[in-house]
């Protein structure tokens, strides 16, 4: 297949998933939500009730990637109904800020709920990994749609709970595959570890930290008991909706604070060549290779590498 077929290929793919997606939320019906208003507008109420400062119409128009024309017409028409109140620049009298007026948020409000219930129902359908698979999708396309990460929610990092470790081998078994090829004897080795880490699990040694956003997993990584002196991380992994925020650093420093508080005095990590990322982490925080072998595993030729550090 030439690069001209793959990329006709690819952008049939996008343009079904946007018939199929903008169909599905109805983006498309008139009158949205039992509402007068169409989605333009209601996007433009809604940029202007969660604002953190009162936008001007040039700030709003970027905002929202909209005609300047276009929206100058919305406004009027809003104004027109009492729901925006413009307010002119103390500091440059060439600028108006606009702000949702007490008529403009009681329009909105309705709207804002049935959004909400909306959404609500669209995911209630769906069981929890469903909820995690498609957040976690979404956020893979903004991600690389819009390299803006400033806007990413805070991530947590915290121990593990019930549910947590079967995600843990979904996602090994679901992005090994994808981005490596790997078969489905690498998630069984995953899940072998992650059982014999539950059933043995002693807290004063080991510890499992879930990377969370926005009430979604995106990261895992395990510190397990190898020896009194030697502990082995184990399991790291950042989703791919969040990485480029150092989680994965995060992650491994975490494991190292408690490492040496344990009392342990080196840390090892088995892992195979060609995995980049998680290698430049590794010897960033000073782990060094000690050893290589090359194997047959999970459907590939690989070169296994052993990683240690004196804690």
């Amino acid at each position: 297949m030439s690069a001209a077929d793959i990329l006709d290929a690819r952008i049939d793919a996008v343009r079904r998933f946007n018939r199929f997606y903008t169909q599905r939320i109805g983006v498309l019906r008139e009158g949205l939500y039992d509402s007068p208003f169409s989605l333009a507008e209601i996007r433009v109420l809604y940029e202007l009730a969660h604002a953190r400062h009162q936008p001007t119409a040039s700030e709003l128009a970027r905002a929202l990637a909209l005609d300047a024309g276009y929206l100058s017409r919305i406004l009027r028409g809003f104004a027109g109904k009492g729901f925006v109140r413009k307010t002119r620049s103390t500091s440059d009298g060439r600028h108006v800020h606009l702000a949702l007026t007490a008529s403009g948020a009681k329009a909105f409000a309705p709207l804002d709920r049935a959004s909400q219930e909306e959404v609500g129902g669209l995911l209630s359908a769906l069981p929890e990994n469903g909820q995690r698979r498609l957040v976690g999708a979404m956020r893979a396309i903004e991600a690389v749609l819009d390299g803006n990460r400033t806007r990413a929610a805070p991530v947590v990092l915290r121990s593990q709970r019930p549910g947590d470790i079967g995600w843990v081998i979904e996602r090994h078994g679901t992005l090994y595959a994808l981005e490596f090829g790997w078969d489905e004897t690498f998630e069984a080795l995953v899940a072998e570890i992650a059982a014999r880490f539950v059933k043995r699990f002693d807290p004063a040694r080991e510890r499992c930290w879930i990377a969370e956003r926005d009430g979604c997993n995106v990261g895992s990584v395990f510190v397990v008991r190898r020896t009194a002196a030697t502990a082995q991380l184990r399991l790291l992994l950042v989703d791919p909706s969040a990485r480029g925020l150092g989680i994965g650093r995060r992650l491994v420093d975490e494991c190292l604070r408690f490492a040496r508080a344990a009392g342990y005095r080196k840390m090892l990590l088995w892992t195979n060549a060609g995995l980049d990322a998680a290698r430049h982490i590794y010897e960033d925080v000073g782990f060094k290779l000690t050893r290589e072998e090359r194997h047959a595993s999970f459907g590939k030729d690989l070169v296994g590498q052993t990683f240690e550090l004196e804690l």
